[in-house]
């Protein structure tokens, strides 16, 4: 199978994420449904039996063309390819729990996305929610998905998580780190990286150019040094390091109120100090909808930013809505040829 570079429809690898969530479900649903199936080629990686249960419990037929691990790739069909790992019996799945079997299934899955991708046959990856605990259990270095690209494609370089509801974007500074560690690794370099992470991301997808709000990090965005000098003294030159660049950035402001601005349109993306403070604002304005983008690696990846809701799993109820989301998002990126990184370069 070729990828997009000879103008075909844009590849996307698919990883089937944790198999004790809604993962096989949603992976099944989006196979099936006819705009999203149109738009790419699929080649997907999993168990097909695990496949085949979320098929039975979301009540639709995928169909896929099957082949055995290391089989050639076929020509490209009208199917999507369902590479068959046969990495995780249905027999031993435990609905609702993080186990070893199921971290073990979905890190492969994911690698081998990855790598698919990274070899140039696809253009982006796409995943299905993993759970963390399941991953840690099959990988114990695993901090989140970043540490993982990196690892699985010797991948060195700026790469950030961004949380994505609409058209709203939201980056950060710092990411899976201690709070108590938050304020040391507010520096201004850091702040120019992520913000050049960020512009390069959203004009990957379509922003030009991206008009990106910066958060305090203190109370009232330090109201003029009476609650912290993070703001005078660290982001605020780096705002104007940053318009120096080129970038249309403003801030630093207070991040109570800084969404509520954004979401009425005065901005593209605001960019966070840390993890929660982004994070809360945006599952509270939409969190069925949710889009997580891996960026600043060569092509982009892209996930649902919800959990794998172990408390429906078998039942056929799970929301498609940031899943689906999640893919269009991946598609259009593969479509524009352009991820985060080279779009940088």
């Amino acid at each position: 199978m070729n990828s997009q570079a000879q103008g075909a429809l844009p590849v996307i690898a698919v990883a089937m994420g944790d198999p004790s969530g809604i993962s096989p479900e949603l992976a099944a649903r989006i196979l099936v449904e006819p705009d999203l199936r149109s738009a790419a080629r699929y080649v997907v990686f999993g168990d097909k039996r695990l496949l085949d249960l979320g098929a039975a419990d979301a009540k639709v037929d995928p169909d896929v063309q099957v082949i055995a691990e290391g089989a050639p790739l076929p020509a490209a069909g009208e199917k999507p390819i369902f590479i068959d790992l046969a990495n995780h019996d249905p027999a031993e799945l435990k609905r609702g729990v993080a186990t070893l079997a199921g971290g073990k299934a979905a890190t492969e899955n994911f690698r081998r996305a990855l790598q698919f991708a990274a070899s140039g046959q696809a253009d982006a990856v796409f995943f299905t929610p993993f759970n963390k605990a399941a991953m840690r259990f099959a990988y114990p270095g695993y901090d989140d998905e970043i540490r993982f690209v990196r690892d699985a494609i010797g991948f060195e370089g700026p790469a950030s998580e961004f949380n994505i509801l609409d058209r709203l974007w939201n980056a950060r500074v710092t990411s899976h780190i201690p709070l108590s560690e938050v304020a040391a690794n507010i520096t201004q370099e850091r702040i120019l990286r992520a913000l050049t992470l960020a512009d390069a991301n959203l004009r990957a997808a379509g922003f030009e150019p991206p008009r990106i709000a910066v958060a305090g990090i203190n109370p009232h965005a330090g109201d003029g040094g009476n609650f912290g000098r993070d703001e005078i003294e660290t982001i605020e030159p780096a705002v104007k390091a940053a318009k120096a660049r080129g970038f249309t950035v403003e801030g630093p402001f207070p991040s109570d109120t800084v969404f509520l601005r954004a979401r009425n349109g005065d901005f593209d993306a605001v960019l966070t100090m840390y993890h929660d403070q982004g994070q809360i604002a945006m599952k509270l304005i939409g969190f069925d909808r949710g889009v997580t983008l891996i960026g600043g690696f060569p092509f982009p990846i892209c996930t649902p930013a919800h959990g794998t809701a172990y408390e429906i799993a078998g039942k056929g109820i799970a929301n498609l809505g940031a899943t689906r989301a999640a893919l269009a998002l991946a598609i259009k990126m593969a479509k524009d040829g352009k991820g985060g990184r080279r779009a940088a370069a």
